[in-house]
């Protein structure tokens, strides 16, 4: 089992960056270079508890489905998704925000496991960690962008 973790700040509020962590024309546009995108389940708006999301994407040059369920929601603090069909043994998702003075702190803990035993174990430690980790800091990056652009619109205009 791999456990990650990824923290960013973000120059918005925490509301802000709650929503558009949950956003999923943002999760779309956040994972663009895997060509990801929603093949079943809630595609527009923001997701809630118990919503099921089948996203379809393209990882190591091969198209791989996996659907996620939202598990915990406590608006504007955390949510977490679960992996109930995939690729993986097991995969959770936990998505945190924390007020830091003006800003938010976005914290992403990835607990998951990969099949085949051994032969997965193997593969967690030489790439799959280290993979997993790029993948979730580079959506963690798109999102502050996002956020804090959004969030310059909005000082803007008040």
């Amino acid at each position: 089992m791999i456990r990650l973790e990824v923290q960013v700040l973000i120059s918005a509020p925490i509301e802000l960056c709650f929503n558009l962590a949950r956003d999923m024309e943002a999760h779309t546009r956040s994972l663009a270079h895997t060509a990801e995108r929603v093949v079943a389940g809630k595609s527009t708006g923001q997701l809630e508890l118990g919503d099921e999301v089948t996203f379809e994407a393209r990882h190591f040059w091969v198209s791989q489905r996996l659907t996620s369920r939202i598990v915990e929601f406590n608006p504007p603090h955390s949510f977490t998704d679960q992996m109930v069909r995939g690729a993986f043994k097991s995969l959770r998702h936990s998505h945190a925000f924390e007020a830091a003075g003006s800003q938010t702190r976005m914290t992403d803990s990835i607990e998951m496991a990969a099949p085949l035993g051994p032969l997965g174990w193997l593969a967690e430690r030489l790439f799959l960690g280290a993979y997993m980790r790029r993948l979730i800091e580079r959506r963690a990056q798109e999102l502050k962008k996002e956020a804090e652009s959004l969030a310059a619109v909005s000082d803007a205009t008040t």
